[in-house]
C-alpha cells in the first residue's frame, strides 16, 4: 500500500459538556497539527498517489472551515464535544468527500484509505483511519 502525507495546522476555541472534562468545560483554545495520510494500492501513470500540491491546497481549504474559530458556534458541530478524536473524524469526513467528488483529481478518486492524525501536543495525539 502506498501512502502520501501532507500536514497543516489549525487553531480553535471550544468547550466541552460533561463533568468528566473538568476545567475544559470552560471555553479554551487548542492548536492542532493536522496530518492527512492518503493510501492507495497503486500509483497512477505518472507514479503519483495524489498530486501533493493539490492535496495541500484542498486540506487547507477544508481546515479553513474551522481554523481561528469557536467550534461551539459552528452549526456543523452544534452540540458535539469536539474532542481531538472527534475532530480527526470530522476532518476525515471532509477530506474523504473531497477525494470522492474529484477535488483531488483522478488520484483522489483512486484513494482507498485515509488517516487523519491530530497532534495536540508532542506527547498527545489522536487519529481516525478508514477505507473510503
Amino acid at each position: 500500500m502506498f501512502a502520501l502525507t501532507v500536514c497543516d495546522h489549525i487553531m480553535i476555541a471550544h468547550s466541552f459538556q460533561g463533568a468528566e472534562f473538568g476545567p475544559a468545560q470552560r471555553l479554551h483554545g487548542a492548536t492542532f497539527a493536522v496530518e492527512a495520510e492518503f493510501k492507495a494500492p497503486k500509483l497512477d501513470a505518472h507514479q503519483l498517489l495524489v498530486d501533493i500540491g493539490l492535496a495541500k491546497t484542498v486540506l487547507r481549504q477544508l481546515l479553513d472551515t474551522v481554523d481561528y474559530s469557536n467550534l461551539d458556534d459552528n452549526p456543523a458541530l452544534a452540540g458535539i464535544n469536539t474532542t481531538t478524536e472527534y475532530m480527526a473524524f470530522h476532518i476525515f469526513g471532509l477530506l474523504a468527500a473531497a477525494c470522492r467528488d474529484g477535488r483531488l483529481g483522478d488520484g483522489g478518486k483512486a484513494v482507498a484509505g485515509l488517516k487523519i492524525l491530530l497532534r495536540e501536543a508532542p506527547t498527545a495525539w489522536a487519529s481516525y483511519e478508514a477505507d473510503i
